[in-house]
This record gives structure tokens, C-alpha cells and sequence, in this order.
């Protein structure tokens, strides 16, 4: 039984994963945190807890060495590429989350499980909610992705 758990889960967080790679980068070029307004400054923070809390979640099952998590954090702050006060938010913000959920479980159980699940839920929201403020500031493209040129003279 528990395999078909942990298979039912993996889409989900395999999606997460991939929303949390991939909304930095949506849109025509990636988006520097300190490019960004303060609305989704907020979404970024509001992800690095929900990764930490995901992080934590996920050793109760996988064991203290899995760094899945973590080293999605890590990849998002290399391509935010936030000045020094931010990227210490984002991670003070991982740390929190992380902390927040280290305890809540005594182990490996049907809560905790169902507790990943909810987290892997509200981080993909919050990812597509990312991708979503990207796409809308993005440059239209044409069929082959490049940016329209701004005058006729650039043709």
C-alpha cells in the first residue's frame, strides 16, 4: 500500500518541482528577484516556506539525508539571482518553514503524507501564480519565440 501512495504522490510533487523551476524562467527572459514588484517578492517568500515546509515533510518519510527539497531551493536562488538582503529572506523564509514542520509529525504516517500532499498543492499554487505574473509581463512573441521588433526600421 505504501507504494501506491508514494506513487500517487510523485506526480504531484513532481509538478511542484517543475513549477517551481520553470516560473522564475516563464516569459521571454528570466526575471531577477530584485526585477520583481513587491507582490510577487511575496510569492517567492511565501514559496521558499512552502518549499521548507515540503523539505520537512518529505524526510519523515524519505530520511534525514533527502535533499530533494532543498536542492530546489537552492536552484531557485541561483536563478533569482537576489541581492544579498532578499536572498537572506528566501532562505530565513526556508528555514521557517522547514522548522515549522520538522516537529509536527512523530514519523512516517498517514497525516504527515496527507500534510506533504496540502504543502505540495499550496506550493504549486503559489508557482503558477508566479508563472502567471510572468506571462503577463512578458513581451509578445512570435510563432518562433522571439520578441517583435519595436520599429519598423529594426526589420
Amino acid at each position: 500500500m505504501a507504494i501506491v501512495r508514494s506513487m500517487k504522490r510523485l506526480p504531484l510533487n513532481a509538478l511542484l518541482a517543475f513549477a517551481v523551476l520553470s516560473a522564475p524562467l516563464a516569459g521571454a527572459g528570466s526575471a531577477l528577484a530584485q526585477d520583481r514588484g513587491p507582490a510577487e517578492r511575496q510569492t517567492l517568500l511565501d514559496l521558499a516556506f512552502t518549499l521548507g515546509e515540503s523539505h520537512a515533510l518529505r524526510q519523515l518519510c524519505q530520511g534525514g539525508d533527502d535533499q530533494y527539497w532543498r536542492s530546489r531551493m537552492v536552484r531557485l536562488t541561483e536563478v533569482e539571482k537576489a541581492d544579498q538582503a532578499f536572498d537572506a529572506q528566501l532562505r530565513e523564509r526556508f528555514n521557517t518553514g522547514f522548522a515549522a514542520r520538522q516537529g509536527e509529525f512523530p514519523g512516517c504516517e498517514d497525516a504527515s503524507r496527507q500534510a506533504e500532499q496540502a504543502v505540495a498543492r499550496k506550493g504549486q499554487a503559489l508557482a503558477v501564480k508566479l508563472a502567471q505574473s510572468m506571462r503577463t509581463r512578458a513581451p509578445p512573441q512570435d510563432s518562433q519565440g522571439q520578441a517583435p521588433p519595436e520599429t519598423v526600421a529594426d526589420n
